[in-house]
């Protein structure tokens, strides 16, 4: 499985760019919300996701780590292809489609092209509960970890636990060992305590 790629940015449009790093450039297909993101860099760092099919290989770019666990979660859904996430992600911004989602916003979801009203039900039934779980935000900014906590928060979040359980755990291990824990002795006295 490939994270991202850091390279030449050597085409874009609003469909896909090109990509070149170690002499290979690769093609990845996007969204208009990476698109405009992406200005008029020359380099860049894309996160990917690769889609394998019988008759293809596919690369799917996001401008950050949060569109592309958005666009993991959305594709997740029955019925929502790869392609039919990218336009959502085309379509409204990746904020505007969570709190969709955790509002239960249908008309909204619907204007999106390629979903009907059995599609945005769908999404709905199956997302709202784990986006609200995680809480406002957590897909649209991966935050960066600067402290031994957030670090320990932030793997118990992708571990699968919600977010405030896992604070409230982390927050017992410094209780009990101090502050001088490293982020494993952290995660291992919080996970005792989940």
């Amino acid at each position: 499985m490939f994270d991202y790629i850091d390279g030449r940015l050597t085409f874009k449009c609003p469909a896909y760019i090109v990509v070149e790093a170690g002499g290979i450039g690769y093609h990845i297909n996007i969204s208009l919300n990476t698109y405009s993101s992406l200005g008029t860099a020359e380099r860049c760092k894309i996160y990917l996701w690769l889609h394998v099919k019988e008759d293809a290989h596919t690369l799917y770019g996001f401008i950050d780590e949060g569109e592309r666990r958005l666009f993991l979660h959305l594709i997740s859904v029955s019925g929502i292809g790869p392609n039919t996430g990218r336009m959502m992600l085309s379509s409204i911004t990746p904020a505007e489609i969570q709190t969709a989602i955790v509002n239960a916003d249908l008309p909204l979801i619907q204007r999106i092209k390629g979903i009907g009203a059995k599609g945005a039900q769908r999404i709905v039934l199956e997302l709202q509960d784990k986006l609200k779980k995680e809480g406002t935000g957590s897909l649209i900014a991966a935050p960066l970890n600067h402290t031994v906590r957030e670090e320990a928060l932030s793997a118990l979040t992708m571990l699968g636990f919600a977010k405030a359980p896992a604070e409230k755990a982390i927050d017992n291990a410094i209780k009990n060992g101090g502050l001088d824990l490293t982020v494993e002795q952290m995660i291992k006295i919080a996970l005792k305590n989940l």
